[in-house]
Formats: structure tokens, C-alpha cells, sequence
């Protein structure tokens, strides 16, 4: 398994206008105790553009990737280009604007690890 395969292709389907969380993704790609291994492989392993790492937030909805991006207040301007509003105290409301995955795209997720052997 490269779990950090896992991580990019997930984060990769979260929707445009969006955020999910650190252990949502890591629950997503099999590993629910991983939250921590999801930031640290978007902050030094996939470190691309093409990666929409700017909707990934903490548990309780913070801005806590900041250190991740070139400029601190990068991860909010994305955000908010995509329609996200963010507190004064940098945080989104994950009940409003969190991705709400369903078992369907769980289980697509996992026959495309399997098919991909990661």
C-alpha cells in the first residue's frame, strides 16, 4: 500500500467549494489513525499545485495548513475564491462547507486502490 498515493488521489476528489478534514482523509484511504501522516504528506511529499490541498482543515473547521503554502494567508484566498467564507479566526463551517462523502464514493475509492495496487 503507498498511502500517500491514497492521500493524492483523494484529496484530489474533494470537491471544488469544499473542504474535508485531515482524519476524513485518512479514514478515506483506509487509515483512520493517520490524520497526522495526511498533513505531513501534503506538506513535504505532495507539494503541487495540482493537489487541492488549500481544502484540507482541521476537525473543527481551522485553517491549519498555512505553514504548507509559500504565503500564510494563501489557503484563505483559495478558499474563498472557491465561495468558502472564512472566519475572522480562520475557520470555515465544515456543516455547511465540508465534503460530505457517501459510502458510494468510499467503496469507489477502494476498488481504485485496488485496481492500482497503492
Amino acid at each position: 500500500m503507498d498511502f500517500y498515493k491514497r492521500v493524492e488521489y483523494v484529496c484530489r476528489q474533494i470537491p471544488c467549494g469544499r473542504a474535508a478534514t485531515y482524519g476524513q482523509i485518512a479514514l478515506l484511504c483506509g487509515m483512520p489513525t493517520h490524520s497526522r501522516q495526511v498533513g505531513y504528506a501534503l506538506n513535504k511529499r505532495l507539494n503541487s499545485p495540482e493537489i487541492p490541498a488549500h481544502r484540507v482543515v482541521n476537525h473543527r473547521g481551522y485553517l491549519s495548513g498555512s505553514a504548507s503554502f509559500t504565503f500564510p494567508h494563501t489557503q484563505e484566498s483559495l478558499l474563498k475564491k472557491e465561495g468558502v467564507p472564512v472566519t475572522p479566526e480562520h475557520t470555515i463551517d465544515l456543516k455547511k462547507y465540508g465534503w460530505h462523502h457517501t459510502l458510494d464514493d468510499a467503496v469507489r475509492f477502494r476498488a481504485y486502490f485496488t485496481a492500482h495496487n497503492i
